[in-house]
């Protein structure tokens, strides 16, 4: 039984600076409707990681698996466990398709390894410069809203073109998975049948975890996807996955390589202060019905975790494709809403994001698990990129409004997309004082378009 919490105060935990250590079952009671889905959930999504490296890094899937584990460590017990960060952590997962794009203009194995050694060290710097300067909440006004655009509608494109390339391996199933998913995500009448059956909205609430479960029926059907399940406990092989992608063994990039990747770490700082944005509006909303507890956030502690957390992975691991960001998305909304129904339902926010993620820590042993992951794996990235995809596609085209910002976030969004971030930014900036002019970068915006940045803002991811 965990320490109590008395009513308006912080939950339990060791305090020291910025930072709160909580151990589960000591300062967080466990959770049985989390502990059930968080634990599938996040070994389906940990899937994803293994297909990525096995990808890029050209890591045997036996060997690959172990990235599950270890990101775990970074994901969870870090930010989580023992520096008490407020949120559901999760990946970079919006800026996925354009860092895919960056490391696909390098050789799989060692020079995409040290590509993204560079994006990881750029991305992680700009997280240490805001966090010691104070200047995040500046970055918007310097960034004009059509290049914010530009940059998501390239991420929208580069998940597109991965994808509709993917169709060749798994021509059937991929379009149903992706039919299944997207009304479950994004069905206008499904949104409204939803609120009316307990049934239909806990699928559309494990939207990603019911798309596994049709590519795994449909897979085998159409003879495109097959399965060998086994018994047993499985070791990840973290030895020999560090050895084959740590800076260590492989050396570190060249400083032509950081040049390349930095104008990439930019675009992707843009997506991470939208995430920040909406982590911390959902929890006022939540705090404004949850008036028993105490539950604080810090821009400048989150920037210094997010440093921590991606540097942390890649001097003990080496990089980390999808880049460890401050929310998964989906799941902070869901563990608000439901903590939100009162403390007998959810004693703590910190019960939900405790006992989401540790039950993955038991199933990635499981070799029925894995060997059951193993075939899906693709369909995993798929799953992710597709959504990723549509919903940069609509939050890019709900930025802009008059016709030539539209045209233009969409160019350069192509030109990201088709060239890469270094050819993106310099025709992004060169078009935007050629088309723009009058709303110049660092300029106040107008009060009209003030809560059309707020909406936006509010409903990425």
């Amino acid at each position: 039984m965990a320490i109590k919490r008395k009513d308006g105060e912080r939950q339990p935990g060791i305090h020291w600076g910025k930072f709160t250590t909580r151990i589960p079952g000591v300062h967080v009671d466990f959770s049985l409707p989390e502990i059930i889905q968080g634990g599938l959930l996040t070994t389906a999504t940990g899937g994803v990681v293994a297909a990525l490296t096995m990808k890029f890094f050209l890591v045997p899937f036996e060997v690959a698996w172990a990235v599950v584990l270890l990101q775990l460590f970074w994901l969870w017990v870090i930010p989580t466990v023992v520096l008490g960060e407020p949120y559901a952590p999760g990946w970079i997962t919006p800026a996925l398709p354009l860092v895919m794009t960056f490391l696909g203009s390098f050789e799989a194995g060692i020079p995409a390894i040290q590509a993204m050694m560079a994006v990881t060290v750029c991305v992680s710097a700009i997280f240490l410069f805001f966090a010691i300067t104070g200047l995040s909440r500046h970055f918007f006004q310097w960034v004009p809203v059509e290049l914010r655009a530009a940059i998501i509608f390239g991420g929208a494109i580069a998940a597109f073109n991965a994808e509709f390339g993917r169709l060749e391996q798994l021509p059937i199933t991929l379009p149903i998975v992706w039919g299944v998913v997207f009304l479950l995500m994004f069905s206008i009448w499904f949104t409204k049948a939803r609120k009316g059956s307990k049934f239909l909205n806990l699928m559309g609430s494990m939207a990603l975890l019911v798309g596994f479960l049709v590519a795994a029926i449909a897979g085998p059907l159409t003879g495109e996807i097959a399965f060998d399940i086994k018994t047993g406990w499985h070791i990840p092989q973290i030895g020999a996955y560090i050895k084959a992608v740590s800076p260590f063994t492989v050396g570190w990039p060249s400083i032509d390589i950081y040049l390349k990747a930095f104008p990439l770490a930019l675009m992707v700082y843009t997506f991470i202060f939208g995430d920040l944005i909406l982590a911390n509006t959902l929890l006022e909303q939540a705090g404004e019905v949850r008036k028993d507890e105490k539950i604080e956030v810090d821009t400048t502690r989150s920037h210094i975790i997010l440093f921590i957390r991606n540097m942390g992975h890649l001097l003990t691991a080496g990089p980390f494709i999808p880049l460890h960001g401050p929310i998964w998305t989906g799941v902070h909304v869901f563990l608000t809403e439901r903590y939100k129904t009162g403390r007998k339902n959810m004693d703590s926010f910190f019960s939900g994001t405790f006992n989401w993620y540790w039950p993955a820590f038991i199933l990635i042993f499981m070799v029925p698990v894995v060997t059951f992951m193993k075939p899906l794996l693709a369909v995993a990235l798929s799953i992710t990129l597709i959504l990723t995809g549509f919903a940069c596609a609509y939050i890019a085209i709900s930025m802009v409004k008059t016709p030539a910002a539209q045209g233009y976030a969409f160019f350069v969004g192509m030109v990201i997309a088709k060239f890469g971030p270094a050819w993106g930014m310099g025709v992004g900036i060169l078009l935007y004082v050629l088309l723009l002019a009058q709303k110049m970068p660092g300029s106040t915006l107008k009060q009209e378009e003030k809560p059309v940045l707020r909406t936006v803002l509010n409903s990425q991811n």
